[in-house]
């Protein structure tokens, strides 16, 4: 294949009002933070797929079969490398004990944010990911803490936070920035006299000022700064299947929206599945274990064992089977059954 895709105008317009009229209608029909149920997010998901199968055919019809093929590897390898996301966006949620109707919002908000740093990542090219060897070791650190965080809150994974003041995200955060203790409706940032005049408790803050930042803006920061982290192994990725800057920004934009839908997927699987949880326990050791392993191989000496995309997709896929086969062969008790649901 000689030329280059570059950027053509008919199909920059094209991508860009597909996408701006998808997440209007996603954010009209979900503009409350209440729950989503599994039917609504297999019905979102499958509306995801079809959009990013649909602009394959019109690069296949309108420009040429391998420039649509390029663009279609590209989705596919993205698509894969995310299940890592929703992973973490779990352990995230779980260690904030934030609901799914607030997850709602602050996925949606963090899904806008990736649609910004991915088209930095790509126009800035793979020069910037010499350094993602280093970010590798943190990251990793923080995936297998979550997972440690979910094992130890297991037992009480219904418990809701009404105080945040010992929470992590909190005590490292207020040292710089004056943060409210407390959810404070589904707000990212609180007013100093909405707090005072509203709820009589504006002790609950870690220092004086004018503005707070919420625990919900905090979960929404720690949902973004993972994204980042992954991007700096899947946006190399993607680059190494097509060059092609619009076919990249593309295929992972496409990939990176149809994320919360199946997230919920996820998430409301794990409620109904009672020992896909362990699963996702388990992944969380897999994804960090992994992430230690590139980065040593990139940043101090190969191994010589690497963990292709192809075997994590496999490895995820079949740990996640295990689980929902677990469910079924090894029911909850009907004692833990018959317990009423926790008050809202």
């Amino acid at each position: 294949m000689t030329g280059h895709f570059g950027f053509p105008l008919e199909a920059i317009l094209i991508f860009f009002a597909v996408v701006a009229i998808s997440v209007y209608l996603d954010l009209f029909v979900h503009q409350r933070s209440t729950e989503i149920s599994l039917r609504d997010a297999i019905r979102w998901s499958l509306i995801w797929v079809g959009l990013a199968l649909a602009f394959y055919a019109y690069l296949w019809v309108r420009f040429s079969p391998e420039w649509a093929d390029l663009y279609l590897a590209g989705y596919a390898l993205e698509k894969s490398l995310s299940l890592d996301n929703l992973i973490v966006f779990m352990a995230i949620f779980s260690s904030f004990a934030i609901r799914s109707g607030l997850q709602h919002r602050i996925l949606y908000y963090g899904i806008i944010g990736a649609l910004i740093f991915r088209a930095i990542f790509v126009a800035i090219g793979a020069g910037l990911f010499l350094a993602s060897p280093w970010i590798g070791f943190v990251f990793a650190a923080f995936v297998i803490w979550s997972a440690i965080k979910m094992i130890q809150q297991s037992g009480d994974a219904d418990d809701e936070i009404t105080d945040y003041s010992q929470h992590w995200s909190v005590r490292l955060t207020g040292k710089f920035l004056p943060v409210y203790t407390r959810l404070y409706r589904n707000r990212f940032f609180v007013r100093h006299h909405q707090i005072a005049a509203g709820d009589g408790i504006a002790a609950n803050v870690t220092r004086q000022g004018l503005l707070y930042a919420t625990p919900a803006f905090l979960c929404l920061m720690a949902i973004e700064t993972s994204d980042i982290a992954f991007a700096f192994d899947s946006v190399p990725a993607v680059i190494a299947v097509t060059q092609e800057p619009l076919l990249i920004y593309a295929a992972m934009i496409f990939a990176i929206l149809g994320l919360r839908s199946l997230y919920f997927v996820l998430a409301a699987l794990t409620r109904y599945l009672v020992h896909l949880e362990k699963a996702v326990i388990c992944l969380l050791f897999f994804i960090g274990a992994k992430m230690l392993l590139q980065s040593w191989n990139h940043a101090v000496a190969d191994t010589g064992f690497h963990i292709s995309s192809g075997w994590s997709l496999i490895i995820i896929l079949g740990m996640l089977v295990a689980g929902v086969v677990a469910s079924f062969l090894f029911p909850a008790k009907k004692a833990e059954l018959s317990d009423p649901p926790p008050s809202t």
